[in-house]
């Protein structure tokens, strides 16, 4: 028999095992038209293109989905590498299944400015997709566990590629469902391509020791039958050696070789109702002695990606730890399959799609927080969404919360409504007042105090919050309510960014080159990009390396930083340009100081109070009647050369920074900000989080409602001031934050 039509006969019999009414033409027609459609091309491994959607139909029928499912995974290719068309597929099978098709088909290739972003709109599809039906997905990990299955075929560089996006898109998101047994395998073949010396390893290794494995197994599973069938419990027992990303993760975090790692072992005790599970964890804990702080109760608290079961680690007479699990039929099925478990199609219930279900909000939170953050952001906090570790609180009420381990107050004010967020004055823990930096912990009943007078959220919620939920409705809180004071500040920090990459502003507002520079840091206008700035959905860093990037394209990089770097060619000769060690060598170095100073061994130095210079800063030194070199900023209104007298032109000299060992230096800001109470609060707490000392600081309030807040502090460099300066922009109400730049 044709091997290929052998392929699709077991694929039909599997669907017809727990499809009884299957139309069998209607599946084979499918089949019959992605093979038709697939004819002459060849897989990698030079196999017939048609094995690949069998495959995946296979590991779709082994979830148990719905026969529409099935042929969408047959089908899944034919829209993106055949002639086939959305009208087409779905005249033939359906709108349903031509939906899925779409959803399912790999995105048209597209210029992106990074890999993060071509992810971010692959996912963003993906999403959307998902929020429609769920089985897109279902089918997308299934398609993406059989490309990882036959890897092997790709160059290196591809295999990379591909496990390092699975194992952290597809694997978490496969977490995030509830499918284990996918997720297991994706992790494992994605690890074999990633770090292939540490697989072979734990695999040899684990391969070594299988006999010893096999009998402590049985032991165990001998010994826990035995004792649930004196109790007249009825049960399946087994065991298993935890799969190689878990052990190598492990092994990776805990510093440890496979020797040292001794709960290899998992255990599951299926019964069939509640009532038993916690039975027989009482057995269990009398068989064995329990690990004090290892059991979890995910019956009465479930995953978000509906898990449930009851969980304890204990040691055996070996002395050997393992951890055992214990739940009813039906959890056990979801904890493998998750989302597919609890297949409504299966069921007649055809007209609800599982998208629309409360089960799945979360999709809609990840579409939500996509629209105001930039890819790399977006990447990074879908992992912490998708994998991290939950900590489960509790409102006043006894409604849970699930939140990402390390939660603050914060997080779960905006897990209730984005009202409370916004309104929150303050936080009780267990009745306790709370600062808004407090990590909650399991169990924990959370109050969130609101008031109508209050002013919305603090920028510094953004840093203290760690749900993407919650940042996202701060920053969308800002883009709505503050939108002029986004622009100022958003502004201010961009052209600081632009001034330390020397950058002059008008080299990118110019009429030829404004356009190219929208469309690469995508935007409409200036004003957005600052106002995105301004709230936090981009940062002035990336706007300007962007910039940099669109520059270098356009070849006017060295023609933009010219233009900042000097007024003219003869100035250049009076205004000493920045310069490095190097270029001073010879120079004696004064260590206390500092700095070099061209010419000048041994010379006292001394900075100039009126622009207060610090490491980074470009520099020039004065010679002084009596004390020594001051060293200014070059653009300190004192140091301009339009103003030097001529007689004093030799008394300028080149001066540098030693590039190690410095001391921190005093410096000045002036903050410009809508007075308020509290914002002089606000500066000292800021100060005080980026852990810099501050010598002085006065406020004033000005007759038109503003106020004036001097600082004087001490920093290592530019880079520690530039941070501090970005750190302040974020308190509510300032609106400018600048150096002082001379008298």
């Amino acid at each position: 028999m044709d091997p290929i039509l052998e392929k699709y006969q077991a694929l039909e019999e599997r669907v017809r095992a727990y499809t009884p009414n299957l139309d069998a033409q209607r599946l084979y027609t499918a089949f019959t038209y992605a093979d038709a459609a697939h004819h002459g091309q060849l897989r990698k491994s030079g196999e017939p293109y048609i094995i690949h959607p069998l495959a995946v139909a296979e590991i779709v029928a082994d979830l148990g989905l719905d026969v529409d499912s099935v042929i969408s995974a047959l089908l899944h290719d034919c829209l993106e590498d055949t002639s086939s068309t959305y009208e087409e597929i779905a005249k033939k099978f359906g709108e349903p299944v031509a939906a899925l098709v779409e959803g399912v088909t790999k995105l048209t290739k597209m210029q992106y400015v990074s890999k993060e972003e071509e992810q971010m709109e692959n996912l963003r599809k993906m999403f959307m997709a998902m929020a429609q039906d769920i089985r897109v997905i279902l089918i997308k990990i299934c398609d993406r566990l059989h490309n990882m299955r036959t890897m092997e075929y790709q160059s290196p560089k591809k295999q990379r590629e591909k496990s390092l996006e699975t194992m952290e898109i597809y694997a978490p998101i496969a977490h995030r469902l509830g499918m284990q047994k996918l997720k297991w395998e994706l992790e494992d073949t994605s690890l074999r391509y990633l770090d292939p010396v540490g697989y072979k390893e734990i695999q040899e290794e684990l391969a070594s020791r299988s006999a010893a494995h096999e009998e402590f197994k049985t032991s165990i599973e001998g010994r826990i039958a035995q004792r649930m069938a004196q109790e007249g419990i009825r049960c399946k027992v087994y065991g298993r050696v935890k799969h190689v990303y878990s052990i190598y993760r492990k092994m990776y975090a805990q510093h440890k070789t496979l020797n040292e790692i001794f709960d290899l072992y998992a255990f599951r005790v299926i019964v069939d109702d509640i009532p038993e599970c916690y039975n027989v964890l009482g057995c269990i804990h009398d068989m064995f002695k329990p690990v004090l702080g290892r059991f979890k109760d995910y019956i009465g608290t479930p995953k978000p990606n509906m898990y449930q079961s009851l969980h304890t680690t204990v040691i055996g007479g070996e002395g050997i730890p393992f951890e055992v699990q214990i739940r009813t039929f039906e959890m056990h099925q979801t904890a493998e399959y998750g989302v597919a478990a609890h297949w409504k199609y299966k069921q007649g219930m055809a007209n609800k799609q599982l998208g629309s279900e409360q089960d799945f909000e979360w999709v809609r939170k990840l579409l939500e927080s996509q629209q105001d953050t930039d890819a790399e952001e977006f990447l990074s906090s879908l992992k912490v969404d998708m994998f991290a570790d939950e900590v489960f609180v509790f409102s006043p009420k006894g409604d849970v919360k699930s939140l990402p381990a390390g939660a603050t107050p914060i997080d779960f004010a905006y897990s209730v409504h984005s009202a409370v967020g916004n309104s929150m004055v303050g936080t009780k823990v267990n009745g306790r007042m709370v600062p808004y930096d407090y990590q909650l912990s399991n169990g924990d009943i959370v109050e969130v105090l609101t008031s109508k007078a209050a002013k919305g959220p603090s920028r510094d919620w953004l840093k203290l919050c760690k749900s993407n939920e919650a940042r996202n409705k701060i920053r969308q809180w800002f883009k709505k309510e503050r939108r002029e004071e986004n622009i100022i500040t958003g502004r201010a920090a961009f052209e600081n960014e632009l001034k330390h990459a020397k950058i002059s502003m008008a080299s990118i507002t110019a009429e030829e080159v404004l356009p190219f520079i929208l469309r690469k840091v995508r935007f409409g206008t200036m004003d957005e990009l600052y106002a995105a700035i301004g709230y936090g959905g981009t940062t002035a860093t990336k706007a300007v390396a962007r910039v940099k990037d669109e520059l270098l394209r356009l070849g006017r990089l060295n023609e933009a930083k010219m233009s900042q770097s000097g007024k003219s060619t003869a100035e250049s000769l009076i205004v000493p340009q920045t310069v490095s060690v190097e270029s001073l060598r010879g120079s004696n170095k004064h260590s206390d100081s500092g700095i070099i100073v061209e010419g000048l061994g041994n010379c006292t130095v001394k900075f100039s109070k009126c622009c207060t210079p610090v490491p980074g800063d470009p520099v020039v030194g004065f010679i002084t009647r009596g004390y020594g070199v001051s060293v200014h900023r070059m653009d300190c209104p004192n140091a301009d050369p339009d103003k030097r007298k001529p007689e004093e032109l030799d008394r300028w000299v080149r001066v540098a920074w030693l590039e190690e060992n410095l001391p921190a230096y005093k410096t000045a800001l002036e903050l410009a900000a809508k007075d308020r109470d509290g914002l002089a609060l606000d500066v000292t707490m800021a100060l005080s989080t980026a852990k810099v000392k501050v010598s002085a600081l006065s406020a004033r309030s000005t007759a038109d409602g503003n106020a004036l807040i001097n600082v004087v502090l001490e920093v290592k460099d530019r880079e520690e001031l530039n941070s501090v300066i970005n750190r302040l922009h974020q308190i509510h109400g300032v609106y400018e934050v600048k150096r002082n730049s001379g008298n």
